[in-house]
């Protein structure tokens, strides 16, 4: 483990150079350049709010806006967002650098690191502008915006953890990338993120806490719609499990690490 940890502080230079160059080349000849992330999730957002508002305003009690629905849809997709961007990410990151990894050597984990960085910008630049539109629409948030740094190392955590896992076995079974696409809609769905969990009948409510996501989405609800401390209680689950995968994906990584490249 030590050694890991050595091997990824020495290549620190080559892990943040990596980072700048994905962002630069991601908006190569673009005139708006990383506004584009901004718009793609916020055009999402502007679907959903003008389909579903109508119908499901009334069932967003606690809010006092006529735009409940479109802050509680933006408050949900900023942190699904980062999550689904690191594990959908890394769930592929040894496939898409397998001519790097049998050209260069360098320790492979530095490449989820690169991911991470460059959702960690991609999340800033979103997070910005939902401040700004939140502030727009009436909806200012107070100090308990310090708890979003919590729930985005919560965010990060089980999402290295689900990808590094996905990212390993999905070297040795391909299949498990083209199932992964699907699990990730119903995942989404399964997640209360354009819903609030109170609209679910009360017989299937229930399964919404066998979904780690189900705590921190609603940890980034309270603080950024309710101004609200996040429930430490619902965050003990998605903890539990992030350092579960956490784990299991290291000692995959460890077990695998030689025989990864082989098959790259």
């Amino acid at each position: 483990m030590k050694r890991i940890f050595q091997d990824i502080w020495a290549y620190r230079y080559f892990i943040l150079s990596s980072i700048k160059t994905q962002f630069r080349a991601r908006f190569a000849r673009s005139k708006l350049g990383g506004l584009w992330m901004i718009f793609h999730p916020l055009a999402q957002v502007l679907i959903y709010a003008l389909v579903l508002s109508a119908v499901l305003k009334a069932k967003l009690p606690g809010i006092d806006s006529q735009y409940a629905y479109a802050i509680y849809l933006m408050a949900g997709l900023v942190g699904w967002t980062l999550f689904i961007e690191i594990t959908s990410r890394l769930l592929t990151v040894f496939i898409d650098n397998g001519n790097l990894i049998q050209k260069m050597s360098f320790p492979k984990l530095s490449l989820p690191l690169i991911i991470v960085g460059s959702a960690l910008i991609n999340f800033f630049l979103l997070f910005i502008a939902m401040i700004v539109v939140f502030a727009f629409l009436g909806h200012i948030n107070s100090l308990t915006l310090l708890w979003i740094p919590m729930l985005v190392v919560m965010t990060i955590a089980l999402g290295v953890g689900v990808g590094l896992v996905l990212g390993v076995l999905n070297v040795f079974i391909r299949d498990v990338g083209q199932v992964m696409t699907i699990v990730f809609q119903f995942w989404f769905w399964l997640t209360p993120v354009i819903y609030a969990p109170s609209m679910l009948p009360d017989e299937y409510r229930h399964f919404l806490s066998w979904n780690p996501m189900t705590g921190i989405i609603e940890g980034y609800h309270s603080v950024l719609v309710y101004n609200k401390s996040p429930d430490l209680s619902q965050l003990i689950y998605p903890m539990i499990v992030s350092a579960i995968m956490l784990i299991l994906a290291l000692f995959l990584y460890r077990k695998s690490n030689r025989e990864m490249a082989d098959l790259l």
